[in-house]
């Protein structure tokens, strides 16, 4: 269910969003919306990738806490140049939860 939410905006914000709402053809509620939902999914992924780097998060934990692709994310580490953090004993369990059988 949409909530209202009140608040003050500088001056200089609110005739960025107002161009941006005639530029785009739509109200400005719904450019406030879809600015706040892309500044959150970009606030997530640099969430992400700083716990990870910190070994705060597992690749797993990034991944969901992001909302992206196992596919996307290690391109996003190359993107911003963080290390994967990946061990033999995750490639064991790995493995192991697809099956796999040392022959």
């Amino acid at each position: 269910m949409d909530k209202p939410i009140t608040t003050r905006l500088p001056e200089d914000f609110v005739s960025k969003i107002k161009e941006i709402s005639e530029k785009e053809n739509i109200d400005m509620s719904t450019a406030i919306r879809r600015l706040l939902a892309g500044a959150i999914k970009k606030w997530k992924i640099e969430y992400a990738l700083s716990q990870y780097s910190k070994g705060e998060f597992s690749f797993g934990q990034a991944v969901d806490f992001a909302e992206v692709s196992v596919w996307d994310f290690p391109e996003l580490l190359k993107k911003y140049k963080i290390p994967i953090n990946y061990d033999l004993e995750e490639l064991g369990e790995d493995l192991k939860s697809i099956g796999w059988k040392k022959k």
